[in-house]
């Protein structure tokens, strides 16, 4: 379950680890979901099928540091 698994990581301060952008991939494109997802912890949400350009946005998105991302925008 992506949901407890995100929340898990985000309460355990032991794994160092609350930062680390987790985006969700779904197959399920039901209205509110991205919205759970986000609740839960996620960063970020893409539905199935998963459009190349988008998924590249938003790994660099969240996973360029911030003075990449300007130069890359």
């Amino acid at each position: 379950d992506g949901y407890e698994a995100t929340r898990s990581i985000r309460e355990d301060a032991s794994l160092n680890c609350q930062n680390i952008p987790i985006v969700a991939m779904t197959a399920s494109a039901i209205k509110g979901d991205k919205e759970k997802c986000l609740a839960a912890g996620m960063n970020d949400y893409l539905s199935k099928p998963i459009n190349q350009k988008e998924l590249v946005a938003t790994l660099n998105k969240w996973l360029l540091p911030a003075n990449l991302q300007e130069k890359a925008g």
